[in-house]
């Protein structure tokens, strides 16, 4: 639904990004995180066609971003960081606006902004004066406006930027609820927003693609191996014996006074966790711990972006 092929946008003394490449598949949430500067904002841009890329190219909803902008702008709704409201028109009169200029057909348009207002938790305010509502309010009508044509795809530029923790957990929420009926890229810096939101990571850095990963492989170490972790008690060379278990692709050693911790990199599955733990008993040792890794999505973005920063 979104194919981006190595984009690249030089500007005057600065490569903002370099060959940035990636999908994202039809019904699919995806979080495109990075730092301040990483070249989130301009990838979006460049999507969004408010900006031509200085090579490469793109696609969304199988449209030339480049050649075909009408067509991909209608089958996009763009929540840029600041939301494009005016904030003298009350909130229903500004997405009836919206509804025109997005040429959402008369016969649809009433059913679809009662929709919308519904969708967005906006019925309460929707004769209000914009500039009179909180920024959580605010937001939400910056969201109504990018979902109101009921487009294929949206682009999320920091949806939850500068809200209170209560507004950012509404935010959060709505968006979720528009998975899998839209595609949805989100681009963020911030952590819990992908954790809670997305389906699979984007990480840029330095203006380039750092890692494209579905979340749920975090937590296993990579599509064909887990990381457990496994805690004995004995006077052996417990770490030379556990090499030596089918399954066990590497043993890296832990800080544990007293007993001896180990994270096991290992192959999928259950199996080898039963043959660790009857290993154990065989050599006589005092099971104490054994159970799956969880990689934490800081934890990844840490290491890839440290990784990358040294690369440079």
């Amino acid at each position: 639904m979104i194919v981006a092929e190595k984009l690249t946008k030089i500007y005057p003394g600065k490569r903002a990004i370099d060959g940035v490449s990636f999908e994202v598949k039809k019904g699919e949430i995806v979080g495109f995180l990075g730092p301040n500067g990483a070249g989130k904002t301009t990838t979006m841009r460049i999507l969004t066609c408010f900006q031509p890329a200085t090579a490469g190219t793109a696609s969304i909803a199988g449209f030339d971003v480049f050649e075909q902008a009408d067509e991909v702008k209608r089958n996009i709704g763009y929540l840029p960081e600041s939301p494009p409201l005016y904030m003298e028109m009350r909130v229903r009169e500004y997405l009836d606006f919206i509804a025109h200029i997005k040429l959402v057909p008369r016969s649809e348009r009433r059913k679809r902004l009662e929709d919308t207002l519904e969708r967005c938790g906006l019925g309460d305010v929707q004769h209000r004066i914009m500039g009179k509502l909180s920024k959580g309010y605010r937001q939400r009508v910056g969201l109504a406006q990018a979902v109101l044509h009921n487009p294929p795809v949206l682009i999320l530029d920091e949806p939850t930027s500068g809200l209170d923790p209560k507004q950012v957990v509404e935010v959060r929420r709505l968006v979720r609820g528009l998975a899998g009926e839209h595609t949805i890229i989100l681009s963020t810096h911030i952590l819990p927003e992908v954790s809670m939101t997305c389906e699979r990571v984007i990480i840029i850095n330095q203006g380039r693609i750092a890692l494209s990963q579905p979340l749920r492989e975090l937590d296993g170490g990579g599509k064909d191996q887990q990381n457990l972790i496994l805690e004995v008690q004995t006077a052996q060379d417990a770490a030379a014996a556990l090499r030596g278990v089918d399954g066990v692709r590497a043993v890296e050693g832990l800080p544990s006074p007293g007993q001896r911790r180990f994270r096991l990199q290992c192959e999928l599955g259950t199996a080898v966790r039963a043959r660790l733990a009857a290993f154990a008993v065989q050599q006589g040792w005092q099971l104490l711990e054994l159970r799956a890794q969880e990689t934490s999505l800081e934890e990844t973005y840490l290491r890839v972006v440290s990784a990358e920063g040294g690369a440079h």
